[in-house]
């Protein structure tokens, strides 16, 4: 048996040796960011990207004061190729969390596979309506909002606005397919037209004519990214915007797209959860930073980005840095123990979030600058209508 001096002389030499070779530093949690940085809708992609970094550089490389490693890859707006890349990740990787989703019909090839891998699944930006309701699921969170709920906070829009007769259009694939369903549910007059576009299509000249020939009151129309700057380009190009207004929802009037189009935006009636006027803490200090960072006015992309980033800090915070038990994650993701960009924040039963809806139009600000202006709140507290399918 040790004696009590030689005790102590061992527990000396062993916080000696303990002090000389510190314990190794905590493996990072590896996060894949499956997102779309290429093409004409590449800057949307971009902006989710440098939104979500932008939190993580603040914090010099962690969240919820864990290390993190954030690997970024394209998936070029082909659902293949996110995939592919999910596969990669999941297997080579062994990746547990991935998130940068941008379009729909890359989420529905990428988030089944990553489920039934056990992985979690946080999307910033893609909301199809076929996860959630019934086929909702405990590792799947999506912090943007329902596609359909978005573009139908067009549609409460122009009913507000007293328009009675609507043409409506949007590409042919399902965020647009839920993006004219979410306007329908909500507009309280007739649509005397519907037309689906491609996802690749660059001339709306036959779309035009058709507009002509309806006559509507309104035109409501989702087209994200660069193509929704080559269809409002061709909408005032046609004379159209003199004389049928427009209705839209952010994905079709972002800060990019109104930089791109110029005077054209002027008077256009817009809605979204997100602006970058919005009167809170939270809001005003990201728009400073990711400013000041990035040197341009952020979207509601980066702005989702930046809120993901704060979603898994404050979950990343109560699990101990950890994820490797999906259960305690979900926990604390549900908490929303967080201040998010947009003002209040919670998720609903199926794990996408309920929130407020504003309406904004496009106005010259006192130097005569180009601004989307918030005037007004649409609804509150709004919770989308598959949520109550959803049993978790």
């Amino acid at each position: 048996m040790l004696s009590s001096r030689a005790f102590v002389f061992s527990a000396l030499v062993l916080g000696s040796l303990a002090s000389a070779f510190p314990a190794a530093a905590q493996s990072p949690v590896k996060i894949g960011f499956i997102t779309t940085l290429s093409g004409p809708a590449g800057y949307l992609g971009q902006d989710v990207r440098d939104g979500f970094n932008l939190l993580v550089k603040k914090q010099d490389g962690k969240l919820g004061g864990a290390p993190v490693d954030v690997l970024v890859e394209d998936d070029g707006l082909k659902p293949g190729q996110g995939k592919q890349i999910a596969e990669r990740m999941l297997k080579n990787e062994k990746i547990k969390l991935i998130t940068g989703l941008i379009f729909s019909n890359v989420a529905s090839a990428v988030v089944p596979d990553a489920l039934d891998a056990g992985a979690i699944v946080i999307s910033p930006n893609a909301g199809p309506s076929e996860f959630a309701g019934k086929e909702c699921n405990r590792n799947y969170f999506v912090m943007s909002w329902l596609t359909d709920t978005m573009q139908g906070s067009a549609g409460r829009n122009a009913t507000e606005l007293g328009y009675k007769r609507a043409f409506v259009l949007a590409p042919n694939y399902a965020a647009g397919k839920d993006a004219i369903a979410g306007f329908k549910r909500f507009f309280k007059g007739e649509i005397v037209g519907e037309v689906y576009t491609r996802l690749d299509q660059t001339d709306y000249a036959a779309e035009m004519a058709q507009i002509r020939a309806a006559k509507p009151d309104v035109v409501f129309q989702f087209h994200p990214g660069g193509l929704g700057i080559s269809f409002l380009r061709q909408y005032q190009q046609a004379g159209l915007l003199s004389t049928i207004p427009m209705v839209l929802a952010e994905p079709s009037m972002d800060h990019a797209i109104l930089k791109a189009v110029g005077d054209a935006a002027l008077g256009l009636n817009v809605s979204g959860h997100w602006n970058a006027d919005l009167d809170n803490a939270t809001n005003k200090e990201f728009v400073a930073a990711f400013t000041k960072a990035y040197g341009r006015v952020p979207t509601m992309y980066a702005a989702q980005g930046y809120d993901t980033a704060l979603a898994i800090d404050a979950a990343l915070k109560q699990t101990g840095g950890k994820i490797d038990d999906a259960a305690a994650f979900r926990t604390a993701m549900l908490k929303a123990d967080f201040h998010a960009t947009r003002g209040s924040f919670k998720f609903g039963a199926n794990q996408h979030p309920v929130q407020d809806w504003y309406a904004m139009k496009v106005e010259k600000d006192a130097s005569g600058a180009l601004t989307l202006k918030t005037t007004g709140k649409i609804m509150s507290n709004y919770v989308d209508p598959f949520a109550a399918q959803c049993k978790l």
